[in-house]
């Protein structure tokens, strides 16, 4: 059902915005306006991530509002009840991105369950490969979401056969190795394995990890599907405020024409 939703929104735009935000950072409240803005700016889909002490993933930025929403006072709980809030309030697909830690000790089924309720789309767990995700999966399809894996260029033909078994709604391709935030050369090379992902998969192809303007975004324009804005948007809070967050993302797609 995500796949076909986001193969309809691109038959209004050649590439989709997918962006993050880290629930609680800087506060719940401006969490909320900050999903109003990017809504507000035509992005098409949404990680909600809940906070998480050792994000590994993440570089140090989505780390640094990591640590300060939990300092906060961030719980689960609290993340679920802003995810089911923001699913109700805006009419795009939202998916929860978190570490496994999170779900295992919740209860994967509960979790799950309690996803579905809130109605939101799917989930991305980055430190969860595969192999070892049969419960998670199977409580995934038991609550009809999405479960969405990822790909990296360090991922052989085989393994990306493998994920495109398994990942629902669209594949998550990072960039390059290492964590978020860092540098990204849009290159031949970038072309290249994003050539290979679109080989092994017929879903929607989304491409995080250093995309942080219009060229870059540009770039990705008939090469993937979506591209994934998430460091950047934090930056643009802490240097702009709230107020920042929607000129930003209107930047980064040329205007509907009308």
């Amino acid at each position: 059902m995500l796949a076909e939703h986001l193969r309809t929104k691109q038959r209004e735009r050649e590439i989709l915005l997918m962006t993050h935000i880290v629930m609680g950072y800087p506060s719940f409240e401006d969490s909320l306006r900050v999903v109003e803005a990017m809504v507000e700016a035509g992005v098409e889909i949404m990680e909600l991530q809940i906070p998480f002490s050792e994000p590994i993933a993440d570089g140090p930025v989505i780390l640094h509002a990591n640590q300060r929403s939990l300092q906060a006072g961030s719980s689960v709980e609290k993340c679920l009840e802003f995810g089911e809030e923001v699913a109700k309030r805006f009419d795009i697909p939202f998916l929860l991105m978190s570490y496994y830690n999170i779900l295992f000790k919740y209860g994967v089924d509960a979790f799950t369950k309690r996803m579905a309720e809130a109605g939101l789309a799917g989930a991305i767990v980055p430190d969860l490969p595969p192999e070892e995700a049969d419960e998670y999966l199977a409580a995934m399809a038991a609550h009809d979401l999405s479960p969405v894996f990822i790909l990296s260029p360090r991922t052989t033909d085989e393994r990306m056969a493998q994920i495109s078994k398994v990942t629902q709604g669209l594949v998550y391709c990072v960039a390059r190795k290492g964590v978020t935030g860092q540098e990204t050369s849009f290159s031949d090379e970038l072309d290249g394995y994003l050539t290979r992902c679109r080989a092994a998969t017929d879903l929607p192809l989304a491409l995080g990890f250093g995309v942080k303007d219009r060229a870059d975004v540009d770039f990705l324009r008939g090469r993937a599907d979506l591209a994934v804005i998430g460091t950047q948007t934090i930056r643009v809070v802490e240097e702009e405020g709230v107020e920042g967050v929607k000129p930003f993302i209107e930047g980064l797609r040329p205007p509907r024409s009308s």
